[in-house]
């Protein structure tokens, strides 16, 4: 990576534009063309520098219900698990854990009474006890600025 790819990145996080051709935008900024931008984006990509590039938005803003929830199930049982929750939109992501809770997922449904009905719905296709399957909603928001500097 050089000085050009740590601005992309800066860009990317910062100021990234609301346009049709966003990364001509972005381009124009740092004076290369959209696909000299998009190229070094993508090898950034490929690298694994970036993991992701795609809109956050704050679904409580638009009156929607999230939790995290967590699920302790035989090791044995995992994939079937994280196939069952996979198979919600709802869920936003999820990742296992080595430890007696090892299924954690993020949920945002329309209301708490649909996150509360797909925790249900995991439960019985799982087999589950009611104890097996944590809902633990937000009770306060600490948000995280997490922006990202590389040097060159």
């Amino acid at each position: 990576m050089d000085d050009l790819d740590s601005r992309i990145v800066d860009l990317l996080q910062n100021e990234f534009p609301v346009t049709i051709n966003p990364y001509v935008t972005l381009g124009r900024k740092l004076n290369i063309s959209s696909g000299e931008f998009w190229d070094r984006v993508k090898k950034m990509i490929d690298a694994g520098v970036i993991r992701r590039i795609g809109v956050s938005l704050d679904s409580r803003k638009f009156g929607y219900s999230s939790t995290l929830a967590a699920i302790s199930i035989e090791e044995e049982r995992v994939d079937a698990a994280a196939e069952i929750t996979g198979r919600f939109v709802e869920v936003t992501h999820s990742y296992t854990r080595k430890d007696k809770f090892n299924i954690w997922f993020t949920l945002i449904a329309e209301d708490k009474e649909r996150v509360e009905s797909i925790l249900e719905e995991i439960r019985e296709a799982l087999s589950l006890d009611r104890w097996q399957v944590l809902n633990l909603p937000m009770k306060r928001m600490f948000k995280l600025n997490a922006r990202f500097s590389i040097q060159a």
